[in-house]
């Protein structure tokens, strides 16, 4: 990464006019590696004026026009896979290798899912004697994260961007380069100028700015539950749509039937993904009580086996965490919980050998009461709470015992006793038996998980209005 001091926006890099700079640290050597502006008001000002002015005519663009531009920027994305694999493993610390693997074929999955809707998609309608249109809301804002970086750029960018709308980018400003990156390549793409404009800053700045911005018609966030309230309320003032993925307190159930050393297994491994810095983590093991002793033992082997270290090293399975204050405040959550619940493995000690970078030992808690700290707030580091039930009924209640409701997942022999399982939870997807990811459902979250769905064909249509247009029937042939 270099030292930038420009935004996109109208098709142009343009210089900030901002002086505060945010510099971007290598997690794993906490070297300095970069800087992007904070931009100023007047930074934003210029980038949503150009999406303004885009809009009439990219809103009127043939689908199929569209989804040509978006199947162009696929193919460029596509070429410098390796190099945006690196580009997040040097900025997040992820093993580069599961980068490879997970944070760039996740987008572009994603964006075959958009081209592929935006081709099919029945833009118009009839019910009786009306037309009923479904059009582009307008100008969105797209504030992301940093876990997933051009994942959750993509779920939002490209179905805007394909349901007709201009969009107002603003990355993390922890892991901004394949933000970067995708403005280079949509310009070279040849998209019209205005139609995607980015800018860089924190939350607090740029992204209110944003959020605020009357000639802003949507916005699309991707965060914490606390940033997500703080979104909405500003937005109420100007009466903004608003979708929001934000934070999950996930329960893996092991039902008393599971195989519980595949299924102790996979969800040790979905806590830790990304080292615990994934908003659907599995981060909470409800186990049949009687089983408490097995699966904390299974569940402590797994933990162990995560080697810590250098993302580029091929031995390296857990990397660090994101920042220094992230580190902190997931040291704060395992020191409070050591004196409320057994430490199983891990701790809040540095691990061993890495006197640099903000690593976190992978930690397991257990028994952990379902209402303490631990098991109610999400954490966002590789920290794993067992906690036991006696029953099912018991099981439910817990399970959905927290504010939140994005994900969890149900473990059973019996795949109709699961899924009458899965029926129950208050979640917006839930994995039965270790069922895989699919990109092509939508994803959301109920209760202070989120508002709205990314993914499928219920996050396209998040980007569109509905018009019903009432034509005058015609008039009954007096000769039939």
């Amino acid at each position: 990464m270099k030292h930038y001091e420009h935004f996109f926006a109208n098709g142009e890099w343009c210089k900030s006019t901002s002086s505060t700079r945010i510099d971007v640290v290598n997690p794993a050597t906490e070297q300095l590696v970069g800087s992007v502006p904070d931009c100023s008001e007047a930074d934003v000002e210029v980038a949503v004026q150009a999406a303004r002015v885009a809009f009439a005519s990219w809103s009127v663009a043939p689908p199929a026009e569209r989804a040509d531009l978006l199947s162009k920027l696929r193919s460029r994305l596509e070429e410098r896979a390796d190099e945006l694999a690196r580009m997040v493993s040097s900025e997040l610390g992820m093993p580069f290798r599961m980068a490879q693997r997970m944070q760039v074929p996740l987008p572009l999955g994603d964006l075959d899912q958009v081209i592929r809707m935006v081709r099919e998609f029945e833009f118009n309608g009839r019910i009786g004697h009306s037309l009923v249109l479904r059009e582009p809301i307008g100008v969105v804002a797209c504030i992301t994260p940093w876990n997933y970086p051009l994942h959750q750029i993509m779920t939002k960018v490209a179905p805007a961007l394909g349901a007709g709308c201009t969009v107002v980018l603003k990355p993390s400003e922890l892991v901004p380069s394949v933000a970067i990156a995708l403005a280079e390549e949509i310009a070279a793409c040849g998209f019209p100028p205005g139609v995607f404009n980015m800018v860089t800053g924190r939350g607090a700045t740029a992204g209110e700015r944003l959020v605020a911005h009357p000639d802003v018609d949507m916005v699309s966030f991707t965060g914490s539950t606390a940033a997500g309230k703080a979104v909405a309320k500003v937005a109420a003032d100007t009466v903004k749509r608003v979708s929001l993925e934000l934070g999950g307190k996930s329960a893996a159930v092991l039902l008393d039937d599971a195989d519980f050393p595949v299924a102790v297994k996979n969800a040790v491994n979905f806590c830790y993904l990304n080292s615990g810095q994934t908003c659907a983590a599995l981060t909470r093991l409800l186990v049949p009580k009687r089983r408490f002793d097995e699966v904390a033992r299974l569940a402590v082997q797994t933990a162990q086996s995560f080697v810590l270290g250098d993302p580029f090293d091929d031995k390296t399975r857990l990397g660090p965490l994101a920042s220094a204050a992230q580190r902190e405040r997931v040291l704060g959550y395992i020191r409070r919980a050591e004196a409320e619940s057994p430490l199983l493995t891990g701790g809040a000690e540095s691990p061993e050998g890495l006197s640099r970078g903000f690593f976190v030992r992978p930690t397991v808690f257990g028994p952990v009461a379902p209402q303490s700290e631990l098991a109610q707030q999400e954490v966002f580091g590789p920290v794993l709470a067992v906690i036991p039930y006696e029953d099912e009924e018991e099981a439910v209640a817990i399970a959905n015992g927290t504010v939140y409701g994005l994900s969890a997942a149900v473990w059973s022999a019996d795949e109709d006793r699961a899924l009458s399982f899965a029926r129950r939870l208050r979640a917006g997807q839930v994995d039965v038996n270790g069922a895989p990811f699919n990109p092509a459902a939508p994803f959301g979250g109920y209760k202070q998980s989120g508002i709205g769905r990314e993914l499928g064909l219920q996050g396209f249509e998040e980007f569109l209005e509905t018009k019903a247009v009432q034509l005058k029937p015609s008039a009954p042939n007096p000769s039939a």
